[in-house]
């Protein structure tokens, strides 16, 4: 029979058109969304989707500033950026793409964004309140996640959950959130023994690790939701997920295509925290 797809394109729209009513109301009322960009160096895939975030802006009614700056930018220019972005009164998101050039510390960039604009929700204050359920803004994959579940009415409570990867934009966060709708949630990583016996007893699998096509169709059971986070190149340079998906989708009731999946998810999330951001302004 097949998986049902799920369509990335379909939720994201639905996510964006809500958001350009908010977005509206907003600018009527003299407080436009605005978000701030800033992109150190000129890393390829970086550039990609910083045009790409800034056609969803325009797309909503986001204003969009643009801070492209050199790869030799010295740590505390970037940071004095920061802190000029955290005082402006018409500047609700700030989102400082990663990777940043190695001389700058991620960390400490992430951690001088003023809480309430950190539209990615990388912040260790933002990353605490999800542990505990009482969020402004939820990172943008995981929360993407989460939509189109909910989107195509797919059951998590009681359910056994696998996240395969453990980093803290995706991994983690996605376990707490399926914690949070009360899924019986397991994390698994490199270290994992017997990584296929775990995935097996899934009802919804999340596969982040970067892997190119790392899961297989023997690794789920028969009717598993599997969802792909994954964003790799095979060795014929195509884009590919970190699903097997031709052989896994055969297995699957339900499964996210890559391209067209969670990456448009991650997107509309972000935009969404931009327009929460400006409401809370």
């Amino acid at each position: 029979m097949g998986a049902i797809i799920l369509d990335g394109k379909v939720v994201s729209q639905k996510v964006k058109d809500g958001l350009k009513l908010r977005a509206a109301k907003l600018a009527e009322v003299g407080k436009p969304a605005a978000l701030a960009v800033v992109i150190v160096g000129d890393d390829p895939a970086s550039r990609v989707y910083v045009n790409g975030k800034k056609r969803d802006c325009e797309e909503i009614g986001i204003i969009t500033e643009e801070y492209a700056l050199p790869a030799d930018t010295a740590e505390t220019e970037v940071l004095a950026l920061v802190e000029k972005l955290n005082s402006r009164a018409d500047m609700s998101g700030i989102l400082v793409q990663l990777p940043l050039p190695k001389h700058i510390n991620e960390e400490k960039i992430i951690n001088a964004i003023n809480p309430e604009k950190d539209v990615d929700a990388f912040h260790p204050t933002n990353v605490g309140k999800i542990m505990i359920g009482n969020h402004d803004f939820l990172p943008c994959t995981p929360a993407g996640v989460m939509a189109m579940l909910e989107y195509y009415d797919i059951p998590i409570e009681g359910k056994e959950c696998v996240v395969i990867g453990r980093s803290n934009i995706v991994g983690k966060p996605q376990a707490m959130l399926l914690l949070h709708k009360n899924g019986t949630v397991t994390i698994c990583h490199s270290r994992t023994k017997d990584l296929a016996i775990v995935t097996k007893r899934a009802d919804i699998v999340v596969v982040a690790i970067g892997r190119a096509e790392f899961l297989t169709a023997d690794m789920i059971k028969d009717g598993a939701v599997v969802i792909d986070v994954g964003m790799n190149k095979n060795a014929d340079g195509k884009l590919v997920g970190d699903v097997k998906f031709d052989e896994v989708s055969a297995k699957a009731s339900a499964i996210t295509p890559v391209p067209g999946g969670v990456g448009l998810m991650t997107r509309a999330i972000l935009m969404e925290n931009t327009v929460k951001a400006a409401e809370k302004l």
